[in-house]
């Protein structure tokens, strides 16, 4: 069962340029749904579109079973959002931003140190929130998003300009909550390597096109993906000439040896067999797994040769 689904989501400028062209966006509930593209992609806009903050042209969007046209307040009522940058106000402490938004709410007071300590902030006490780290008010604005109980919670860039350790803690108090509750949740972002460790499903938009959408591991094992494999040994002319004659293999040279992609299981043992006999000493052989970012690219190079 999906919690978000849309249907042919389409979205044009002023000029009639599109920047959403017929998006088919399925997120399954309680997974974490990783919305991958460059910046200019479309990832915001279609995020927008499906919290209601931009007036829908084409298309469809359908969240928990039904149409946000059919019950937009009724849908909203039980999504956590935060898009863009932190809303929060600076003069106000933690506690303080919370009890603002939970009057908003109209929820229970005492969530008020729940998500606090469910974000890791139950200690900042009066401290000022426009003294908090970057990686602070990205938590507490996140705090925000999660006081009246969210079942989808929507993050749009969350580690946007954070440090290497800022980026670990909001990874993983978002696994942390989705293993923990259940709650769904759709995070974008431009940082591949980051959503590789995060998303149990992808989808991955470039210049308003769908390129790809499913299990990050279905996305490694397309055949369109191949897989390189790193040889340790001496270069030399030797080495170069037994090389030149595997028209079929894509061949790197390295320092310490040279990379092929385009070898299977039984392609490593003969090229081995090869280098041995040519009396060229192999001290290792390592497979690379392709990884999100060169399978992102190859999707995207797919796109432009289409």
């Amino acid at each position: 069962m999906y919690c978000i689904e849309t249907h042919q989501l389409t979205h044009r400028f002023q000029n009639r340029e599109k920047v959403l062209d017929n998006i088919q966006l399925q997120v399954p509930t309680g997974s974490v749904y990783g919305f991958l593209g460059p910046n200019g992609a479309g990832k915001t806009t279609t995020l927008r579109l499906i919290l209601g903050l931009l007036k829908m042209q084409d298309g469809q969007i359908s969240i928990f079973g039904e149409t946000l046209e059919s019950n937009r307040i009724g849908i909203l009522r039980r999504i956590g959002s935060l898009i863009e940058s932190p809303s929060i106000y600076g003069h106000l402490s933690a506690t303080e931003n919370l009890r603002i938004w939970q009057l908003v709410f109209g929820c229970d007071r005492k969530r008020i140190e729940e998500v606090l300590k469910l974000v890791g902030l139950e200690n900042t006490k009066s401290k000022k929130s426009g003294d908090f780290s970057l990686g602070m008010k990205q938590r507490l604005s996140i705090a925000v998003a999660l006081l009246h109980k969210p079942e989808l919670l929507i993050l749009d860039e969350p580690t946007n300009g954070l440090d290497p350790n800022g980026i670990i803690e909001i990874r993983e108090l978002l696994l942390d909550l989705n293993r923990q509750t259940g709650l769904t949740i759709l995070v974008s972002s431009h940082l591949l390597p980051e959503i590789e460790k995060l998303a149990s499903h992808l989808g991955i938009i470039h210049k308003g096109k769908m390129l790809f959408q499913g299990k990050a591991e279905e996305l490694r094992n397309q055949k369109a993906i191949q897989k390189q494999v790193r040889f340790y040994c001496p270069l030399g002319d030797s080495l170069v000439s037994l090389l030149a004659i595997e028209k079929d293999l894509q061949i790197k040279f390295l320092e310490n040896g040279f990379e092929a992609k385009g070898l299977d299981e039984e392609g490593i043992a003969r090229l081995n067999s090869k280098l041995v006999m040519a009396g060229i000493p192999v001290f290792g052989i390592e497979k690379q797994a392709g990884d999100l970012e060169s399978m992102f690219m190859n999707l995207v190079n797919k796109l432009v040769i289409q």
